[in-house]
């Protein structure tokens, strides 16, 4: 196992999924993409900057708003093409552009027979 880290930003056409986790609380407030650019900004200001899909162009969440996500510490998983950012919200802590601490925030409707299969694995 090598210690280098090297983001693979080729797996999905230049961009890395980034998983943002509230470093108090443990939950997940949002998910975002980081191309080369938009990592390197993160890296260099420490506040998560993403590139966004829509606009085409660099998007330092919060920089409107006021609820920027500085990081406490960041991670990548085994596979080095997704990033975990643990971060500290600034403001009033409204991650969401709806206006909710998390993206996270609409319950899907599972199959009951996969709900019980994993109750009975947990």
């Amino acid at each position: 196992m090598s210690n280098e880290i090297n983001i693979d930003f080729n797996k999905m056409d230049g961009l890395t999924p980034g998983i943002v986790q509230d470093a108090r609380t443990g939950e997940v407030l949002m998910l975002g993409f980081l191309n080369p650019e938009s990592y390197a900004k993160t890296i260099e200001t420490g506040f998560v900057t993403f590139w966004s899909r829509t606009r085409q162009k660099l998007w330092m969440k919060g920089e409107t708003s006021g609820n920027r996500l500085r990081i406490i510490s960041a991670a990548t998983d085994c596979d080095q093409d997704t990033l975990l950012f643990r971060v500290a919200v600034e403001g009033d802590g409204l991650v969401c552009h709806e206006g909710t601490v998390s993206c996270f925030t609409r319950p899907l409707a599972l199959d009951k027979t996969a709900e019980s299969a994993e109750a009975t694995r947990g």
